[in-house]
């Protein structure tokens, strides 16, 4: 079986999907709607939008796109396009049906038939580049650039510009989870003889100085350039990796600047402790362009670990959490989920992933 990220990507991505049709999670409850009312309800509804339409249809591209991939680089390429397809409907029906227990979501036959055609149009990608040679290409590309047991990364370093898009209190302060997790616990444990069992923090969490919002930037941007050196082969082409990583990161950082505060102000996170994290980080990802695979990632993982504690010792401010009202109560609410999730569990997942990956033996890291 050929090996491909196609298949653990494929599954990210369903689980993202998840969570942003079912995002808030919370107000469940039987509200006395029978599924066929939805299902045999007249099509286009009267609330629908270009903007629904757009979104409902794009968001499910890529899952037929990467199911369709995954079943041909499988062996199964008879029938991938349908078999892609049914699982995309099935999914969404799936979404649909559990919206009815959601107040603040409306379940659509309408959505359901976008998201189906999204994935066909994802699907007949894949199965159109297959024909035309171009998936060839990607793996003749991926053999040349990557050691072969590269796809956990791979997939990591797909998901980290998508993580970018949910505004981070510091600029690429992946994974500042400690506040809100004690928080989300007190509320849930409330009146319940289980608070008094909760740990709490003896000291109260301090906002980052400028060195430590600096450290931030720097081991941020650093740790998806770490974690591709440690899966390409060639010093040349890791100076490539490291620039597009640095390019996407900014610009991906300034769109959700632009998204969450308005366009004026796309680069107002670019203050002095981000600008010299973000050279620091350039000038260490050159100076580790022939550094040996395990080396760098004995210092990724130092990175990771240094990267968390500082976040997770800070607060989020009053600024960060008006901010997260306007993802949450706004239009943003569709990739709320998606985004946030990426944004706290990317980190962790990439320190789980490095850690399985230096516990191997006779295998190059």
């Amino acid at each position: 079986m050929h090996q491909t990220s196609a298949w653990p990507l494929a599954l990210v991505y369903a689980v993202l999907i998840v969570f942003a049709s079912l995002f808030p999670f919370d107000g469940w409850r039987a509200q006395g709607i029978d599924p066929l009312v939805f299902l045999l309800a007249p099509m286009p509804p009267p609330y629908w939008s270009g903007f629904d339409a757009t979104i409902n249809i794009a968001g499910y591209v890529p899952l037929g796109f990467l199911l369709s991939l995954a079943m041909m680089r499988s062996g199964w390429a008879r029938g991938a396009l349908w078999l892609a397809v049914l699982a995309g409907a099935l999914l969404s029906l799936a979404m649909e049906f559990l919206q009815i227990y959601l107040p603040r979501r409306v379940p659509s036959n309408m959505d359901l038939t976008l998201n189906a055609a999204g994935t066909l149009a994802g699907a007949l990608a894949a199965l159109l580049l297959e024909r035309l040679g171009a998936l060839d290409r990607w793996s003749d590309f991926r053999a040349r650039w990557f050691v072969a047991d590269a796809s956990g990364a791979i997939v990591l370093l797909a998901l980290w510009p998508l993580a970018l898009l949910f505004p981070a209190a510091v600029p690429f302060g992946l994974g500042q989870v400690l506040e809100r997790a004690q928080n989300a616990l007190i509320l849930l444990l409330e009146d319940t003889p289980f608070l008094d069992w909760l740990p709490m923090r003896e000291a109260a969490f301090e906002p980052l100085s400028h060195g430590g919002e600096l450290l931030v930037v720097l081991l941020g941007l650093l740790i998806p350039v770490l974690l591709g050196y440690c899966v390409i082969r060639q010093a040349g082409r890791r100076a490539v990796f490291a620039l597009a990583v640095v390019c996407a990161g900014v610009a991906l950082t300034a769109l959700s600047a632009a998204l969450s505060w308005g366009p004026l102000h796309a680069w107002g996170w670019l203050g002095m402790p981000a600008r010299v994290g973000l050279w620091a980080a350039v000038v260490v990802a050159v100076l580790m362009l022939a550094v040996p695979h395990r080396a760098c990632a004995a210092v990724l993982l130092v990175a990771l670990v240094w990267h968390l504690s500082l976040l997770n010792q800070a607060p989020t401010s009053a600024y960060f959490a008006q901010t997260l009202q306007i993802w949450e109560q706004g239009r943003f609410i569709r990739f709320y989920g998606l985004g946030q999730w990426l944004g706290w569990l990317w980190p962790y997942a990439a320190l789980v992933y490095m850690l399985i990956r230096v516990s191997r033996r006779d295998r190059s890291v």
